[in-house]
């Protein structure tokens, strides 16, 4: 079966699906999964239905790379899925079709691109650190303060179902990670103070 994927990034409804639309008509393609978000990352609903439900033989049908996956990482990350269920990818705009070797071979192209760019960052950030230690400047992350007692009586009020994380993390101005972590330092004191 050829099963196709479209998405618009506008929720609001202003943009419309009607070239990729037509595209999956002229593709024969069978079924169709739609998704109006943002492709900054892989959590789209449709997107993932469309994961789950393909199978061996299929083949997925898309109008550009750009409609899949914005990184090259979240692209080589889906056709890999694909991949190992045996079903093969097809990108009308780059002319990308894995049953070719032509196809692959592009793939695997993308992929040592998309490594090398990951190294290369790696790379440039470890020098500049280097560079800013050498000069007395980098001094790491600096941790975020806390107010103990405040993060204690919150912690309570939370473990006892009376607030949310949600609210004990906008009280004290913190992310989730943030806030998870300092739950794990906090605990990890008490056990410490018990001892």
């Amino acid at each position: 079966m050829r099963v196709g994927y479209v998405r618009v990034s506008d929720e609001r409804g202003r943009q419309n699906t009607a070239r990729q639309d037509v595209i999956m008509r002229e593709l024969n393609v069978e079924r169709v999964y739609t998704d109006n978000a943002s492709g900054k990352n892989t959590s789209r609903p449709q997107l993932q239905e469309m994961l789950a439900f393909v199978r061996e033989g299929d083949v997925v049908v898309v109008e550009s790379f750009s409609r899949f996956a914005r990184s090259t990482r979240d692209l080589l990350d889906i056709v890999s899925l694909l991949q190992n269920k045996d079903v093969e990818f097809v990108s009308q705009k780059e002319n990308i079709d894995t049953t070719t070797p032509q196809g692959r071979f592009m793939l695997t192209v993308f992929a040592a691109l998309a490594e090398l760019e990951r190294e290369v960052t790696a790379q440039r950030r470890d020098e500049g650190i280097a560079a800013a230690k050498a000069r007395g400047v980098y001094k790491g992350r600096v941790p975020i303060p806390v107010d103990w007692d405040k993060f204690g009586k919150l912690y309570t009020r939370w473990k006892a179902g009376e607030l949310t994380a949600v609210a004990v993390q906008k009280e004290l101005g913190l992310g989730a990670r943030t806030f998870y972590r300092k739950v794990a330092e906090y605990e990890q004191s008490r056990v410490l103070n018990k001892a």
